[in-house]
């Protein structure tokens, strides 16, 4: 199964980058300050292959980083390789998932819009099982376990002492859909509402009433670094899904979030309107 890159070798990239360009040197000059070709020196930059870490180290040298850079460059070099705890599992992950994985071990926001389901992160385990079921018609029993294993384990990120904050924007269609039957949606959107009262998740509904809107396309995830050069977006598509990093592409949907955000309910509403749904079930 092919490996994406881990966040601290994403991250690495990043800042060696910032350090050369802030130097005012070019890939061709800097490679050659510590006997690396220009070839090289991009590969570092571009997040791809591994790294040594005392070039990391003479590198940073020669930009000028203070001690405190230094150091934490050459630990995220040290670290490039190690993956999260998905890793471990007997079980084969599927490769967007997989990078899925990689991106949000080390998150610090999500910007989420839904029109087909409650996002996965906010699921309950039957609510899950259900989707799963229902988009992967051909899978074992087993498979669709395994898959909402990964998914339950993904949410321990909501309970970490700093959690990323969870900002989803949900169409109406997705909190009316009945999934998994009466009491699996009823126990889904008193859990959705149990979630949304926490600091670090924000729960916005989307109504019919505002018509067509940004993301008509389909759902969509703006997976947010420590800095906005490590954003990634991720596209929902059919068998699995689509990762962008573009400038561009990662402005469009950027965009596109806060249109959506602006267009949805406030939270208050959004919490009346989810109840009175609740109900009908």
């Amino acid at each position: 199964m092919a490996v994406g890159p881990t966040t601290r070798r994403r991250q690495l990239g990043a800042d060696l980058r910032r350090l050369r360009e802030r130097k005012g040197l070019t890939l061709e000059e800097a490679g050659a300050l510590v006997g690396i070709s220009k070839a090289t020196l991009s590969r570092y930059e571009t997040k791809e292959g591994t790294v040594k870490w005392p070039t990391v180290d003479a590198l940073c040298r020669e930009y000028g980083a203070t001690d405190e850079e230094r150091s934490a460059l050459v630990d995220l070099a040290k670290g490039a390789k190690i993956q999260g705890w998905w890793r471990s599992l007997a079980d084969p992950i599927p490769e967007s998932m997989n990078l899925m994985l990689t991106l949000e071990d080390e998150v610090v926001r999500e910007d989420h819009y839904a029109c087909m389901y409650v996002p996965g992160l906010l699921q309950t385990r039957a609510y899950a099982e259900a989707v799963h079921r229902a988009s992967e018609v051909q899978c074992e029993e087993r498979e669709v376990q395994h898959m909402v294993d990964i998914r339950m384990k993904r949410q321990e990120l909501l309970g970490r002492l700093e959690p990323p904050h969870i900002w989803c924007v949900i169409d109406e269609a997705a909190v009316r859909r009945r999934v998994g039957g009466r009491a699996v949606m009823k126990k889904q959107l008193a859990h959705l509402l149990a979630l949304s009262q926490r600091p670090h998740v924000t729960v916005q509904v989307l109504p019919f009433e505002r018509g067509a809107h940004a993301a008509a396309v389909g759902s969509f995830a703006v997976l947010r670094g420590q800095s906005p050069e490590l954003d990634v977006v991720y596209v929902d598509i059919l068998g699995g899904g689509l990762f962008m990093e573009k400038p561009k592409e990662l402005e469009r949907y950027r965009l596109a979030f806060e249109y959506l955000s602006a267009q949805a309910l406030d939270l208050e509403s959004t919490t009346g309107l989810i109840d009175r749904i609740s109900k009908e079930f």
